[in-house]
């Protein structure tokens, strides 16, 4: 449905208008112009509150930001930061193996990321104070603290709000979905739905098509012609309506959601059939793996934010017998990755992060797990500029405690937001009229570049 408003006034919703304001313009959704909201980020971005401060001029030193999201929590004591001298209960079943950077071991269930450790930072020192899922994940996702619910908006939506919709493909991509727990998480919040993301579903089930992308068999070109024909007198109703934003730019989105659905550029980025069989194996034919695959033809199509959610790192109990399986899909996966980027010289502008909400408890407990654990855990940084095969912070003897150049995750957002040439400090504002800080804390990784 076509929703329009017919009055001025300012409103007190998320979407800029009242309850009582709408006039409906049935018929539409079959063209799939729900995704017309999603695309007026142009023209939202654009007349935001400015607000940047003075000292926010950057250099942008990417043009998109890759986010593989570990939901659940990667236990560093396994993967990264092991710790060979502890106790059983600490140290856990898993030996070490030498990367290709002297002195780096990582657990021996990466012995391709092993190899790639020199195009990585190694972060050991992520740490916050929250080790509850879906709190701690809006908070590394947004870098403010707030509720489970999502108070503040995540990164992605962020993203598509400053850099705004100037292509064919749309700025936030979430491959398959957003993370999520009992319900869905890192959303837009206030900025409202235009800038949630565009979720891309599983790129590794058979016959995968990108729902609202495939224009339905009905829909021939003359039905199209006629629905745009509609779309036409919506915009000339909208002329004889002064000093209403929404009626009269609402078309132009809706022409851009059409462009969309039957843009060569869209089915192109989306098209992963397309790739060779061979690469496709050597990602793995994975969930993990081909969303790492479209997350790359992503990238290169013009996608801002892409998020590769790869949850079920929650390991309460048999960490080890569930790792001995997750562990070989997440090497294979990210290794191709970042190797395959590299090849086509597409890392020099992608910040690719690795990160899920917190590590995991050193001891292992009574159920052969180990439970969430917000004051350490590793991150992985690449691309961009990133300093390769450097590791920055350091945990105790036992991985507990942050004891190296704690990274916290208004830090992360920073130097995600920085790296786009975005002032994390800029003032943006609420539908309410509140003026809002994009971070109200956090400073720039520095050493991931020097």
């Amino acid at each position: 449905m076509l929703d329009i408003s017919l009055s001025s006034r300012r409103s007190q919703l998320c979407n800029g208008v009242s309850r009582r304001d709408f006039v409906r313009v049935g018929a539409l959704a079959p063209l799939g112009l729900s995704l017309g909201h999603l695309l007026s980020w142009e023209k939202a971005a654009a007349g935001a509150s400015a607000g940047a401060s003075a000292d926010a001029a950057v250099s942008p030193r990417a043009k998109s930001v890759l986010l593989i999201y570990l939901g659940g929590g990667l236990s560093h004591h396994d993967t990264f930061d092991l710790k060979p001298d502890a106790i059983a209960e600490i140290r856990g079943k898993y030996h070490g193996i030498p990367s290709n950077i002297p002195g780096l071991h990582v657990g021996e269930l990466l012995p391709r990321m092993a190899k790639c450790m020199d195009q990585v930072c190694l972060v050991r020192s992520g740490t916050h104070e929250n080790d509850h899922h879906e709190t701690a994940t809006n908070w590394v996702l947004s870098g403010k603290f707030g509720s489970p619910f999502g108070d503040h908006p995540s990164m992605g939506a962020i993203v598509a709000h400053e850099t705004g919709f100037t292509g064919k493909v749309p700025p936030y991509v979430a491959a398959p979905k957003n993370p999520s727990f009992t319900w869905e998480l890192g959303k837009s919040a206030w900025l409202g739905g235009r800038f949630e993301s565009f979720k891309a579903g599983n790129a590794n089930d058979k016959n995968w098509k990108v729902r609202d992308l495939v224009c339905p068999a009905a829909v021939t070109p003359a039905v199209l012609e006629r629905r745009r024909s509609l779309l036409q007198a919506v915009d000339t109703l909208s002329s004889h309506i002064k000093a209403n934003d929404q009626i009269a730019t609402y078309d132009e989105f809706s022409q851009k959601a059409a462009e969309m659905i039957l843009s060569p550029d869209a089915q192109r980025a989306f098209a992963i059939d397309s790739e060779p069989e061979k690469l496709r194996d050597t990602y793995g034919r994975t969930e993990f793996g081909q969303s790492c695959l479209l997350a790359r033809r992503l990238v290169e199509a013009g996608v801002r934010f892409t998020t590769v959610n790869y949850g079920g790192w929650d390991h309460h109990a048999k960490i080890f017998e569930n790792l001995d399986k997750k562990l070989p899909e997440f090497d294979q996966g990210l290794s191709a990755l970042l190797q395959d980027l590299k090849d086509r010289g597409s890392l020099k502008d992608t910040l690719v992060v690795v990160m899920g909400e917190f590590g995991r408890t050193p001891k292992v407990n009574k159920d052969a797990g180990r439970d969430h654990w917000g004051r350490a855990g590793s991150l992985l940084f690449a691309g961009a500029g990133v300093r390769g095969g450097h590791v920055l912070g350091a945990t105790d003897k036992d991985g507990a405690f942050v004891t190296e150049r704690p990274v916290r995750p208004a830090d992360v957002c920073f130097t995600v937001y920085q790296a786009l040439g975005i002032d994390p400090r800029k003032l943006l504002t609420t539908p309410e009229g509140r003026p809002v800080h994009i971070l109200d804390e956090g400073s720039l990784i520095h050493e991931l570049y020097s």
